[in-house]
């Protein structure tokens, strides 16, 4: 259950459905980290945000199922990206606003989180950096799903461009923000310093 301080009822997605390629095909959010599953350092971060956390997830569901209230995966079954993960999470969000996270981004942390959550309302909100956006972290109105299917079936599959053309509000970050890091290869991992 959310707790009593959480600034808003929020539907919450974490992106477990790709195929790992740089990890060489190991399911990303079960790769150990610190001693515990990537997918576990998200999960005890958000869970006090959400009754309603959803993970996107194509493959180990009974791996993922003690991390999230709903399961999602890709109708089509072929990795077809991250819009794929946030058009089955928006199916099934059960809360006016979605947070989006990567499942391989354990340095999240709750003010950047709490930063998101201050600009919700009827926009996008997006995580920048400098020039770049980082569409994998944002906070999507879930009225949004039915321009998102539109979107889908004229066969677009960029977060990035789907975003551009609702007028997101960025949420700046330095180009060096050490939360933003994504480990998603054993070479990102290892550089990770171990817990002190």
């Amino acid at each position: 259950m959310p707790a009593p301080n959480s600034p808003l009822a929020c539907s919450v997605l974490l992106l477990s459905g790709g195929r790992g390629q740089r990890m060489g095909g190991s399911d990303k959010g079960l790769v150990q980290w610190r001693g515990r599953p990537l997918i576990a350092w998200l999960h005890d971060l958000v869970r006090p945000l959400s009754d309603d956390l959803i993970i996107s997830c194509n493959r180990n569901s009974e791996s993922y199922a003690p991390y999230a209230d709903q399961l999602v995966a890709d109708p089509d079954h072929d990795f077809q990206g991250p819009l794929a993960g946030i058009r089955a999470g928006m199916a099934a969000a059960r809360h006016e606003q979605m947070l989006v996270l990567p499942c391989d981004a354990p340095l999240v942390d709750r003010a950047l989180i709490e930063s998101l959550l201050a600009h919700a309302g009827n926009q996008p909100v997006v995580i920048r950096q400098g020039n770049y956006w980082q569409p994998l972290f944002c906070l999507l109105p879930t009225r949004l799903k039915e321009d998102l299917e539109h979107a889908w079936h004229s066969g677009e599959r960029s977060p990035q461009r789907w975003f551009g053309k609702l007028s997101p509000i960025a949420v700046d970050c330095p180009p060096d923000d050490a939360r933003l890091a994504n480990l998603n290869t054993p070479e990102t991992l290892a550089k990770s310093a171990p817990a002190s």
